[in-house]
């Protein structure tokens, strides 16, 4: 399975890239929402995408909307991981069509427990 991941610390984008890559994904990374763009429109076979909040050039939330717009990436499965803790804005993105929403800092398992709930890897087969 491939997934991409986007955040504008290119630290968070490794750690966060380093355990899906442990999970056996194919990752690529990119700093903001546009440059995420730029690779689903290249190749929109992801099948994940990790999405932090606040970025410069086009925000978390821009990116969900602007792919929940496009029929052709509505297979492409979203989650927020940002430190946006508020219910409202967990509202917010989960109304603009993220599936899950990870607060940061989180554990690898924490992780693994949301990509196991989106069905993602299999429950209870990876340690």
């Amino acid at each position: 399975m491939r997934a991409l991941v986007i955040d504008d610390s290119r630290a968070m984008r490794r750690i966060v890239s380093r355990q899906l890559e442990g999970l056996g994904f194919a990752v690529d990374e990119a700093g903001d929402g546009a440059q995420a763009l730029a690779l689903l429109e290249a190749d929109a076979g992801y099948h994940l995408a990790c999405i932090d909040w606040n970025m410069p050039v086009m925000d978390g939330l821009a990116f969900v909307q602007a792919v929940r717009a496009r029929r052709e990436w509505r297979g492409v499965t979203l989650m927020m991981v940002t430190t946006e803790s508020e219910h409202d804005q967990i509202v917010r993105a989960l109304a603009a069509g993220a599936h899950e929403y990870l607060i940061k800092p989180f554990t690898p398992d924490a992780l693994l427990g949301k990509l196991e709930i989106l069905g993602l890897v299999p429950a209870g087969e990876i340690a």
